[in-house]
């Protein structure tokens, strides 16, 4: 599998004064690539850059340029290759029928990173420093020894500092010991989770926390006058504090989905679509704040480092259909308890959810009636 790592770069003020240029350079870039395809499209049904036609003109722009060629050549392909990958983004989205999403043009507040592509070309370690070509060498604050082959590096800048981000290739899989537990979980404001045979997670609710610290921050951003110092300084206090709440709800989804990737072997979960949930005025922010879309990553990659399986399964009518006898119970989502007319359970509404998830997760890996304990290569790991 891969992997990528985050650590925090501790560069001296020279190397950042150095990082705060390279990345409008390639902010500027991308932009003129961007302009370039669009001029060029604009001459005629079927003319456009490609991708290569635009790296091979790196060479020249370095030349004419000192700003760039100050600058790795693979940071300026990557740059472009970034490019390439929205312009396919776009029409992947566009051929599928969703909301196609053009490239935009990226202001100073869109973009904050570079890509070294090759590891070891344009960056490399040595003895626990990061070696980043036309900048040196950068202590490197590690949280874990890095493991399997180190394929890129990625620069980017967040609230607190710079942060270096390592993609490594091969990294091998320490399965857990099997559980011979089965479940499915459900979502939901009230509680975070509920699986089908346990006691629902508490939703933290780490944003309404920090709202009104927020409030204030962002109030005494609002006082400030636009282009002044002390806007300039008034900015990152208030992007600590989204940072912070950010990343406690990281924490939070890190923490839950290792307990259930321990104790689970199998793991039913459904495929909400949570950019169409969000329309939803009343309930927008506490959806936001429960991090729905975020924890889906979180569980299948601590699943996929533990040898444990997810399955994704329908939503259609999970609530409303008994976990008992199956037939449909039709109430609205104020209704928060399960109590079906026809042979008389009760239960709580995400519960019967999470068991009828769980019934759909077995049917979907065909062992329906058979013992809970799953065997890994009966799932393809």
């Amino acid at each position: 599998m891969r992997k990528t790592s985050q650590c925090k770069l501790k560069p001296t003020p020279d190397q950042e004064r150095e990082l705060e240029r390279v990345v409008p350079c390639c902010r500027a870039l991308y932009n003129c690539a961007l302009e370039q395809r669009l001029t060029w499209w604009r001459r005629g049904p079927g003319r456009n850059a490609t991708r290569f036609q635009q790296e091979a003109e790196l060479q020249e722009m370095r030349a004419a340029f000192p700003d760039y060629a100050a600058i790795h050549s693979h940071v300026l392909q990557d740059t472009r290759a970034r490019l390439a990958r929205a312009y396919q983004d776009f029409f992947r989205r566009l051929a599928a029928g969703e909301q196609p999403g053009f490239p935009r043009f990226q202001g100073h507040n869109r973009s904050h990173s570079f890509t070294c592509k090759e590891y070891g070309t344009g960056a490399r370690l040595d003895t626990g420093f990061l070696v980043l070509s036309k900048l040196g060498r950068s202590a490197v604050r590690w949280s874990r020894p890095l493991v399997g082959n180190s394929k890129t590096v990625t620069i980017s800048r967040e609230a607190d500092g710079w942060y270096a981000c390592v993609s490594c290739a091969e990294v091998p899989v320490h399965p857990v010991p099997l559980a011979g537990r089965e479940t499915g979980i459900d979502v939901g404001l009230k509680v975070f989770l509920i699986p089908a045979d346990g006691e629902g997670v508490e939703n933290p609710r780490h944003y309404r926390k920090a709202e009104t610290p927020l409030q204030k921050a962002q109030r005494r951003l609002s006082r400030k006058k636009k282009g002044s110092k002390r806007r300039t300084k008034a900015r990152p206090l208030l992007a600590r504090k989204h940072q912070k709440v950010r990343r406690q709800r990281q924490d939070f989804h890190h923490k839950v989905a290792r307990y259930l990737v321990r104790h689970y072997d199998l793991i039913a979960r459904e495929d909400l679509r949570v950019a169409k949930l969000v329309r939803n005025h009343p309930l927008a922010k506490s959806i936001s704040d429960a991090g729905w879309s975020s924890f889906r990553p979180t569980l299948e990659y601590k699943a996929a480092c533990a040898g444990t399986h997810v399955i994704v399964v329908a939503p259609h009518y999970t609530s409303q259909d008994c976990s008992s006898c199956g037939k449909r119970v039709e109430n609205s989502l104020s209704v928060r308890t399960h109590v079906c007319p026809f042979c008389g359970f009760i239960a709580d509404r995400d519960h019967n959810a999470a068991m009828n998830m769980l019934r759909a997760g077995q049917t979907l890996r065909g062992a329906v009636g058979q013992p809970a304990v799953l065997k890994r290569e009966s799932v393809g790991l």
